[in-house]
């Protein structure tokens, strides 16, 4: 009843498609101030979330005078193509790419921040690396950079993919994502989430762009701001210390959650963490 009485409060959705890599349809939403936004955010999700799990974020983001737009990646959500299953890491790339040249185009001369949660920071990465004149800054929150499973195991994993490209691998647990159970209930319970598990295929490209992003992070010198939980079970904190040592931003910042689990912007302390990105945004439109 609570989160039927907060849907209720979040600001109008307006939902489109646009035709992504193969042709594929992407779904996507957006929610927009009712004056002129300041600035605009795009949100890439993780595994186990879609857009629709951003309403209150959204909320947020539009009271502090910010334009919103989030996709469902190929696979998830309401976007078309095989149920959490990807051929190429490059086509969740090529898809972001897409979309946040429409969003340009809706929202001209504004700057725009790209937040990636978890898988999601993964692909954010890589467009950023190739894009980052088109953004004002990036936001990676519980970035999927290193996974919790033994380099011997991921090895394996990427064997499979080859072999095996459709089996299923890969379940996480919707209670690692939070420590507020009516979170971990509405994930329970989301007709979008259901059953998900990755493929082999789908992890092995994961792997491998991470493998990727190793060697490419000096490469970054976009505004970084980087979140992640000190109790994360489904990626390593480490992973975010790597990317902050390693970007090539002389403007960058760590931001670590005691306690928190794989997605802060969801779990108990999520108001804070909001206020955190809002206020690093804030200065970064302020300067610029």
């Amino acid at each position: 009843m609570q989160l039927a009485k907060q849907m209720e409060s979040y600001p109008a959705t307006s939902e489109q498609t646009f035709e992504g890599v193969g042709g594929l349809t992407i779904f996507t939403r957006s929610w927009r101030p009712a004056g002129q936004p300041r600035g605009v955010v795009v949100i890439a999700p993780g595994f186990n979330s879609h857009s629709g799990q951003y309403g209150w974020v959204a909320e947020q983001f539009v009271a502090a005078g910010l334009a919103v737009y989030a996709l469902d990646h190929r696979g998830r959500g309401k976007s078309g193509g095989e149920r959490f299953h990807v051929e190429h890491f490059a086509d969740y790339v090529d898809d972001l790419t897409t979309f946040i040249s429409r969003v340009k185009f809706r929202e001209p001369r504004l700057p725009v921040f790209l937040l990636g949660h978890s898988a999601g920071g993964v692909i954010s990465s890589l467009y950023a690396i190739a894009h980052q004149p088109e953004l004002a800054g990036l936001i990676s929150e519980s970035f999927a950079f290193e996974l919790p499973a033994p380099g011997f195991a991921l090895a394996v994993l990427k064997g499979v993919g080859r072999l095996a490209p459709h089996l299923r691998v890969l379940k996480l647990k919707n209670e690692d994502f939070s420590r507020d159970p009516e979170i971990v209930e509405s994930m329970n319970v989301d007709p979008l989430i259901a059953g998900e598990s990755q493929t082999a295929r789908t992890v092995a490209e994961l792997i491998r762009a991470d493998e990727t992003l190793k060697m490419e992070f000096p490469r970054i010198t976009l505004p970084l701001l980087i979140l992640h939980g000190t109790a994360d079970k489904a990626a390593k904190p480490s992973g975010s210390q790597f990317f902050h040592d390693t970007a090539g931003s002389k403007d960058k910042t760590l931001r670590s959650y005691d306690g928190a689990f794989h997605d802060p912007l969801n779990d108990i302390d999520r108001a804070n963490v909001l206020a955190d990105i809002v206020n690093w945004i804030d200065a970064h439109l302020a300067a610029g």
